[in-house]
């Protein structure tokens, strides 16, 4: 019985203060100013709220609760209360919550304690479904009130509280920083977050800014409060203050916050402001009072801007560190991958010309037939080492700057006849038809010649390992732009997917062989190539689509004699 009467005293109080009186005095027609005492309306309202507080208590005791023990009763009461800690605890430490991220959590933690907790009371009564329980909403398992989303192992207060709490501080969390704060958030989150940090001054002394008599603040309390009580309040607080209130004209801002604080136990704190308010009188600032509140408002605007400024600042070298970061990373791993991609290219040939140089050394009466050919292999071997370790030092030399070239102005047909030459025996070796596009005369390039010639060969030996169909072909065409000579080279191999189109040109990455799934080449060519046309003020690039061939086009400025004729 004293439980019931302590929360339901509690609970009626709570209601008229924050419920009922705030609506009261925003209905104009009302005219509850106007009124002579109020006390009788306040009892008659707290006494409705405990006959309602009363008789919603049993109607849920006789038709829900009676499947409940009491104990039960008052821990899924407790779950529902319990939704209001993160908004509390949050508006009393974290600056950045909003009004909309509290009303958002409240509202979604709220509706989580309905669904797993508050629902299933009204199933387990017979007022919903029992499959509600057991099968979930619309059938479903994973909306099981008691298990939901597969969450299992715990009891039902515990499930509620664990979904309750992660919605409500989920949506708290999340509204509050993807909204902005009113000018009026703003001030509240200062007073309560910093309210530590400020000296002991009242608040009420350092910004109220008004007057009123002790006459009018009492006769306003006396309507809500009754006389006896206020005369009592008033008299401690002269006593404490050692002042005579009756000789007292103008009431100072303690006086005020005081009588403010006194209303505020009968009717709320929001009201007690609101009707304080009506008897107060605002004093009208000075021209001196303004200038100096837009001085201080525009040093903390200039101070916020230079804070922004710097905030965006610091941003920026975040984000380029961070990039510089990944970039080292991504560094770091290609190192670790040309290293090791570098120590199994090497090893291989070795392996080969020390294996078949031990036999050779072990078998001096070899037959001369497989001596013969043990020495090919060794010959082969030693070439395909010293051409990659030739390769290596000529991108090392490329990417350093230390590359010697000879640039000069140089006839691009020859050039490319003597890659023609160099590779005619690959191409009939593996009875490739080669067609080759060559203007009679063309406008000199400015281009190392030795390197141009490699940049074709390199092209045309790709093209050969690549090129796989029925009746293999190469096309060699070479055209002439504005401002540039373009060469192409294009099989009818298998093509290269999209994905690796700009890839290839990296070092060490290779299209893999269609049935072996094993690279060929060293994957160095298309790197080298790449180097020394943009060396050349030119560019390189592939178009290719599977299953239909690729072309390989890469472009030479004219030397600036052939531009100058041709303008």
């Amino acid at each position: 019985t004293g439980m019931v009467i302590v929360a339901t005293i509690a609970l009626s109080t709570m209601v008229c203060n924050d419920l009922v009186m705030p609506v009261l005095l925003r209905w104009t027609w009302f005219r509850l100013n106007e009124r002579g005492d109020l006390t009788g309306l306040l009892l008659s309202i707290r006494r409705g709220a405990i006959i309602g507080t009363l008789l919603l208590s049993y109607i849920y005791f006789r038709y829900i609760g009676e499947s409940y023990a009491l104990v039960t009763i008052g821990l899924i009461s407790f779950a529902a209360a319990a939704q209001f800690a993160p908004a509390i605890i949050g508006g009393l430490v974290w600056k950045g919550a909003t009004r909309k991220g509290a009303l958002a959590g409240l509202a979604l933690g709220f509706a989580m304690w309905l669904y797993t907790l508050l629902l299933p009371s009204f199933a387990l009564s017979g007022w919903l479904p029992a499959s509600f329980v057991d099968e979930g909403l619309f059938g479903l398992a994973l909306l099981k009130p008691y298990e939901l989303f597969g969450l299992t192992g715990f009891d039902t207060l515990s499930h509620a509280l664990f979904w309750s709490m992660l919605a409500n501080i989920g949506g708290y969390v999340a509204v509050s920083l993807s909204s902005r704060q009113s000018a009026i958030e703003r001030i509240q989150a200062a007073l309560f977050v910093d309210v530590l940090k400020r000296d002991g001054e009242r608040e009420g002394a350092r910004f109220w800014h008004g007057t009123a008599t002790f006459e009018d603040l009492y006769n306003l309390v006396i309507r809500f409060v009754g006389r006896a009580q206020v005369d009592r309040a008033y008299a401690a607080y002269a006593r404490h203050r050692n002042i005579n209130l009756k000789k007292l004209r103008d009431a100072d801002a303690d006086l005020v916050g005081f009588t403010e604080r006194l209303l505020a136990g009968a009717i709320g704190a929001a009201s007690a402001r609101v009707m304080v308010s009506s008897v107060t009188k605002g004093e009208i600032v000075s021209i001196d009072e303004v200038m100096e509140i837009l001085d201080e408002a525009s040093h903390v605007i200039e101070h916020s801007q230079q804070l922004e400024q710097k905030s965006r600042e610091l941003q920026a070298a975040t984000t380029q560190l961070r990039a510089a970061n990944e970039r080292l990373k991504e560094l770091d791993r290609l190192k670790d991958d040309f290293i090791a991609t570098v120590s199994h290219e090497l090893r291989t040939p070795l392996t080969s010309v020390r294996s078949f140089g031990e036999i050779l050394y072990d078998h001096p009466d070899l037959d001369p037939t497989e001596r013969q050919e043990y020495l090919q292999i060794i010959i082969k071997e030693s070439e395909r080492l010293t051409r990659l370790i030739g390769e290596l030092l000529d991108l090392a030399k490329m990417e350093a700057g230390r590359m010697d070239w000879n640039l000069d102005d140089i006839d691009p047909r020859s050039a490319i006849d003597e890659a023609m030459a160099i590779t005619r025996g690959l191409v009939k070796e593996r009875d490739i038809a080669l067609n080759i596009d060559l203007p009679e005369k063309l406008r000199p390039v400015h281009a190392d010649r030795d390197r141009l010639i490699q940049v074709i060969v390199n092209l045309i030996s790709n093209a050969v390992k690549f090129t796989e169909a029925d009746e293999p072909r190469i096309d060699v065409v070479v055209e002439e732009g504005p401002r540039a000579l373009t060469v192409t080279v294009a099989d009818n191999g298998p093509g290269i997917a999209p994905e690796a189109q700009e890839q290839i040109f990296e070092k060490f990455q290779q299209v893999r062989d269609s049935l072996t799934d094993k690279p060929q080449g060293t994957g160095l060519g298309l790197p080298i190539c790449r180097q020394i046309v943009n060396y050349f003020g030119g560019r390189i690039w592939v178009e290719s689509v599977p299953g239909k061939g690729s072309r390989f086009r890469f472009t030479v400025p004219y030397a600036e004699s052939a531009v100058a004729a041709a303008q």
